[in-house]
């Protein structure tokens, strides 16, 4: 089964992967800029890597230095594909950007009620497009 979400363009680019879907609101700055680990106790994701994966979450939230974080992980290596949210924060975005990472959010219905870890997803990030294969 296949399911096709509009959203909208935060930063450019095509890709396609297996999701990460995290229950909670995400922060860059809980992730191992050497490792792409999610070290943050107690959230849902703690222990997973970020790399290579479609990253979905509601929003991301944290402090302004959150850009950085992500392009730490970029410049490591371990960044993900791409990133997919219902909200978008602004520094997260600004990270999305400056590491050449698609991101599209603002979608109409909850991502968490449709798409699930391990769901393969095609993000055309340029038309605001997430294509989502139920696993």
């Amino acid at each position: 089964m296949e399911i096709i979400l509009r959203g909208h363009l935060a930063s450019r680019g095509r890709v396609e992967g297996i999701a990460l879907v995290s229950s909670k609101p995400f922060e860059f700055r809980h992730v191992d800029t050497k490792r792409g680990i999610i070290f943050a106790s107690g959230h849902n994701l703690e222990g997973q890597s970020v790399k290579n994966k479609i990253l979905v979450f509601p929003y991301g939230c944290g402090p302004t230095t959150e850009e950085w974080g992500l392009y730490e992980l970029k410049k490591a290596g371990v960044v993900p594909k791409a990133i997919v949210c219902m909200s978008a924060y602004p520094c997260s975005t600004i990270g999305a950007i400056i590491s050449n990472i698609p991101m599209v959010y603002g979608f109409d219905c909850n991502l968490l009620e449709v798409i699930q870890t391990g769901d393969h997803l095609w993000v055309d990030a340029d038309k605001g497009l997430v294509r989502v294969s139920k696993r």
